[in-house]
């Protein structure tokens, strides 16, 4: 018999988490890296906690969200090179292949269940 633990039910990795976690994180990354650029570690620390909060504040915390932002700053020359398009290539694809995989390893099992819920 299966019970489903709540390590199994994955309050933070749920849809509306995962997309708009990824998406708000990766908006808070570009934009501290636009604005701090000659402040790296600066910039980094901003990122990654302006994303939490934003996260917190529309109830989607995702916890990799917070490596989303970081990416955004010290990622690269090629990362920062991307500006804005970086919240929807590489990071809303990647998330919308993410969920499209979860969907399908999740639900192949009759004892499994996911989403949870959407919203």
């Amino acid at each position: 018999q299966y019970y489903f633990t709540p390590y199994q039910q994955a309050p933070f990795a749920q849809p509306r988490n995962l997309m708009l976690g990824h998406l708000l994180s990766a908006l808070a990354g570009v934009t501290c890296s636009i604005l701090l650029k000659e402040h790296i570690a600066i910039a980094a620390a901003a990122a990654v906690s302006l994303s939490i909060v934003l996260m917190h504040l529309t109830r989607s915390l995702h916890p990799p969200g917070g490596a989303t932002a970081l990416i955004a700053i010290i990622g690269g020359n090629n990362i920062q090179a991307l500006g804005f398009s970086y919240i929807f290539i590489p990071i809303g694809v990647g998330a919308l292949i993410l969920l499209v995989i979860a969907l399908l390893v999740n639900n192949l099992s009759p004892h499994r269940r996911y989403p949870q819920y959407w919203f």
